[in-house]
């Protein structure tokens, strides 16, 4: 094994700085190099996104220098690269609007953006402190992908008017969209604004699809400077970043009303469900590159922290940043050194050139914002969705008019209900069908993937995939009820158990009614490859009485076995085609 493979073997990490363990001064070098790349991606980015939250562009430079060093100091991950996010922005901006008093006051709003980093980055730690990474997966695939469909169309339609140089007065995604199409009708238009604007976004799509590998948002934003200072922008009514407040962010501990905190606890965590399910499946992607692991539990206390100092220095909450982490990762980033020379970087420009990006057109941080919702959005794997399942694609879509028409939050916590009410829908109402013997394939299958499938006479036999509990109790008694429906009624159903999992009181209970009631009807209930722990729970629960160990079989095909000797019935295999009688 070679040195660096040793370096990547599990060990235990240590609580400081983790992702330094086992680093050579031959990588400095590289992580010098990633960290200025990062920098002048982070910074036009963290301004856009800010922005983006409802907040002023300097806030988003606060924050990525805190994040990158809050990250390194406890994150495990060498390769990660934290920062403000285009998928929370909206979240943001939706908690802290509400609270800004009507006069939109930036310190205020800036407050409480700080307070709601510290609630989002408590709630990560103490999830990470409690072994609670599961909580991620309350968001399913399809209704993340229609969540994510939701936000990119809602940022795209926000960030319209910014790219093309006016602004609306509008509270829902409706009223946006109308405020939208009215300007652009009415000529509201600036045009300089729009061309401006225009032209940023054509670079970072055009650079993004045909050469990734080229720093998109530097090179339009180095383009919208040129032209901005070479045409004047400024004078003709474009709205530019202009000198940007000198200095550090000051330590401050937000210290936010209690009416106020209710909101931002709600808001902290759905921000927090959002960033952890982002973060972890970002951190799994790029850890399979390098060969090592993710340490769920130690991410979340990493990204919390990261919250916190930003929420603690005038910032706002950040998550994991794909883009941003392959940028690092192209560059030849070896560890979050390269993440704290990008946070020097910064820190250097508000020291000593506040002024370098004043020229910076306001339509360019638009367009970089919708480049980044565009990337969010997947219209092929909702079109994959639809043909590979539709009641999926149902939930997506459903997600996804959640965050349009609802708002952003209302939208984040009807994904997370549909998620949790399609588990137990899936539990409620389980896969069931019946076995039976197709010809020319052996062993017993499910007959609606082999319709011609034959039927055992005289008996039924029965797939329930689930575990048997409360909530589908009364699905499998109504099954087996129901499969006894036929002329002439079996006499045996014999259950094919292997997919029951679990059984609970309520099961039990069923099953001792059900057991007896079938015998008085001449009908027996017997389990095949039913798992030994599920066996024992129904010891425990006192069905020794009902069912009887003459009940269960080893296999299914022992089971068939027996009812045919007790039935004095031979399943004999299908004849050939041409030696069928009924065959012309």
């Amino acid at each position: 094994m070679s040195v660096e493979g040793l370096d990547r073997a599990p060990v235990r990490t240590p609580l400081l700085l983790p992702s330094l363990r086992g680093y050579r001064t031959a990588y400095a070098g590289r992580d010098v190099v990633a960290g200025l790349v990062l920098s002048a991606l982070l910074v036009p980015q963290g301004m856009a996104y800010a922005e983006l939250a409802g907040l002023p562009p300097v806030t988003g430079l606060y924050t990525s220098i805190l994040c990158l060093v809050g990250y390194a100091l406890v994150g495990p991950s060498r390769i990660l690269v934290l920062g403000p996010d285009s998928s929370l922005g909206p979240m943001i901006a939706a908690t802290i609007l509400p609270l800004v008093a009507a006069d939109g006051d930036p310190a205020r709003a800036v407050l409480l953006a700080s307070g709601l980093a510290i609630i989002t980055g408590l709630v990560m730690v103490a999830a990470g402190l409690g072994h609670l990474g599961f909580v991620a997966d309350l968001l399913s695939k399809p209704t993340i992908l229609g969540y994510m469909n939701g936000l990119a169309l809602t940022i795209i339609v926000g960030q319209l008017p910014k790219l093309l140089g006016f602004s609306v007065d509008a509270e829902t995604f409706v009223q946006e969209v109308r405020a939208v199409v009215v300007g652009i009708v009415s000529g509201d238009i600036l045009w300089p604004a729009a061309g401006i604007g225009l032209l940023s976004l054509a670079v970072l799509l055009v650079l993004n699809r045909w050469l990734p590998k080229v720093p998109s948002v530097l090179v339009s934003v180095v383009v919208a400077m040129a032209l901005s200072i070479w045409l004047d922008l400024a004078a003709r009514g474009v709205k530019t970043i202009g000198v940007l407040p000198e200095g550090l962010p000051s330590f401050t501990i937000p210290r936010v009303g209690v009416a106020d905190l209710g909101v931002l606890l709600v808001g902290g965590l759905s921000i927090a469900l959002v960033a952890l399910a982002d973060t972890i499946s970002t951190a799994t992607s790029f850890a399979a590159r390098q060969g090592e692991r993710v340490d769920g539990d130690r991410e979340m206390i990493g990204i919390g922290t990261a919250n916190i100092a930003a929420g603690l220095f005038q910032g706002f909450p950040v998550s994991t940043s794909g883009s941003r982490t392959a940028v690092a990762e192209q560059a030849g980033s070896r560890s979050q050194v390269s993440g704290l020379v990008g946070a020097l970087m910064i820190a250097v420009m508000l020291v000593f050139v506040p002024g370098l990006l004043s020229s910076l057109p306001q339509p360019t941080l638009g367009a970089i914002v919708i480049a980044a919702a565009m990337s969010l959005a997947d219209i092929p794997g909702t079109v994959r969705l639809y043909h590979q399942r539709r009641a999926d694609f149902v939930l997506s879509m459903a997600a996804f008019l959640g965050v349009a028409f609802l708002g952003v939050l209302p939208g984040i916590v009807l994904a997370i209900a549909l998620s949790v009410v399609n588990v137990f829908r899936r539990i409620w109402m389980p896969y069931r069908t019946e076995l039976g013997r197709p010809e020319g394939v052996r062993g017993l299958h499910d007959v609606r993937m082999y319709p011609e499938a034959e039927h055992l006479p005289g008996c039924v036999i029965l797939r329930f995939d689930a575990p048997l509990i409360f909530a589908n109790a009364g699905t499998f008694r109504t099954t087996v009820l129901e499969s006894l429906e036929r002329d002439p009624r079996p006499s045996w159903v014999i259950i094919a158990a292997e997919p029951i999992t679990d059984v609970d009181t309520t099961a039990c209970d069923m099953l001792d009614d059900l057991v007896p009631e079938l015998e008085e009807a001449g009908v027996h209930l017997v389990f095949a490859e039913l798992k030994d722990g599920v066996r024992a729970k129904l010891r425990d629960f006192g069905l020794d009485d009902a069912l009887g160990d003459e009940r269960f079989f080893p296999t299914t095909h022992a089971a068939v076995d027996a009812f045919q000797e007790v039935d004095g019935t031979r399943w004999e295999p299908r004849p050939p085609e041409w030696a069928r009688p009924d065959r012309e």
